[in-house]
C-alpha cells in the first residue's frame, strides 16, 4: 500500500458519514507508475478499530520519523523517495510537482504517502523519475517525515 503523504483531512468527501461501522479517510497516495513516471492517486483509508465513537485505522510498523524546515523560497530538484515514507505539514504549504507538470499542494494539517520509488535495478532517469517540491507562499515550511518499517514497494 503506498501512502504518499495524503490529504487526510475529515472533509466530504474524504470522511464517510453515512455509516460509522465502515468510517475511512481518503488517502492521497504519490507512486511510481509501470512507465517509471510519478503519479498520485486517491485510496481508501479503513478505519476498521476503535468504537462507535472513535474509529481508527489499523497500526503502521514505523522505522523513524524526521520533521523538517524549509525556508521561504525552498524548492528542490527531481528526486524519488527512498524509502515510503507518509508525510504530513506543519505549518505553511507544500507543492508537489510531477514530471508531465501536474502538481498538488498540501497545506498545514494535510498529507500525503510518497511511495514514487526508483524502480528496481533501474538507474535515475531526471527525464522520467520523480517529483519535485517546493515550499509555497510567504510562510516556512515545516513537515514531518514518518518512514515506514517494513513496507512493500508499491
Amino acid at each position: 500500500m503506498g501512502i504518499a503523504i495524503m490529504a487526510m483531512t475529515p472533509r466530504h468527501p474524504s470522511f464517510s458519514t453515512h455509516d460509522e461501522s465502515n468510517a475511512m479517510l481518503t488517502q492521497t497516495t504519490l507512486y511510481t507508475g509501470a512507465d517509471g513516471y510519478a503519479r498520485f492517486r486517491e485510496d481508501a483509508l479503513p478505519l476498521p478499530e476503535g468504537t462507535p465513537a472513535v474509529r481508527l485505522s489499523r497500526r503502521f510498523p514505523v522505522e523513524n520519523i524526521q520533521f523538517r524546515h524549509s525556508p521561504v523560497g525552498f524548492a528542490s530538484e527531481f528526486h524519488c523517495t527512498t524509502r515510503p515514507q507518509w508525510t504530513f505539514i506543519l505549518a505553511g504549504q507544500m507543492e508537489i510537482i510531477l514530471r508531465d507538470g501536474f502538481s498538488r499542494r498540501f497545506s498545514a494539517g494535510e498529507g500525503f504517502y510518497s511511495n514514487d520509488l526508483l524502480p528496481e535495478n533501474i538507474a535515475f532517469d531526471p527525464e522520467i523519475h520523480g517529483h519535485k517540491s517546493r515550499q509555497v507562499g510567504d510562510e516556512a515550511l515545516v513537515t514531518l517525515f514518518i518512514t515506514t518499517a517494513g513496507s512493500p514497494r508499491r
